[in-house]
């Protein structure tokens, strides 16, 4: 079964889903994993109260990209409150397998960051000029 989401992580990495630049985004967040030099952008359109669209860009590790990846499929039609909710154990049931500590922070990058453009949003953080 490790097998299985290895080439599933590998494929994430390879053929990234919702990557790239999100025009007139409504939401975004940017951080970076000083440690291995992993970075993160995510940003969203939000309707209706919903995440309409989803986008990331950044460049790092298989773990931190894939993951990323990952999380921009689960939360298309989540709200921000759902968002900010979201825990680690949602990340670790997408990658499938166990990641060492040493790997933990490039999985949790994505939604650190999505998290904090979220929980900034809810609590109506000015936009960073």
């Amino acid at each position: 079964m490790d097998d299985f989401y290895r080439d599933y992580i590998l494929d994430h990495y390879r053929h990234p889903r919702n990557f790239g630049e999100l025009a007139n985004a409504d939401v975004e967040a940017e951080d970076l994993n000083p440690l291995c030099g992993d970075q993160i952008r995510m940003q969203l359109k939000v309707d209706g109260g919903r995440v309409g669209e989803v986008r990331f860009s950044g460049k790092g590790c298989a773990i931190s990209q894939a993951a990323a990846s990952m999380l921009t499929e689960r939360v298309k039609g989540m709200t921000l409150a759902e968002i900010a909710k979201l825990s680690k154990d949602a990340v670790l049931e997408d990658v499938g397998i166990g990641i060492s500590p040493t790997r933990m922070k490039c999985a949790m990058l994505g939604l650190r960051v999505l998290k904090s453009a979220a929980i900034g949003e809810l609590a109506g953080w000015p936009d960073e000029e």
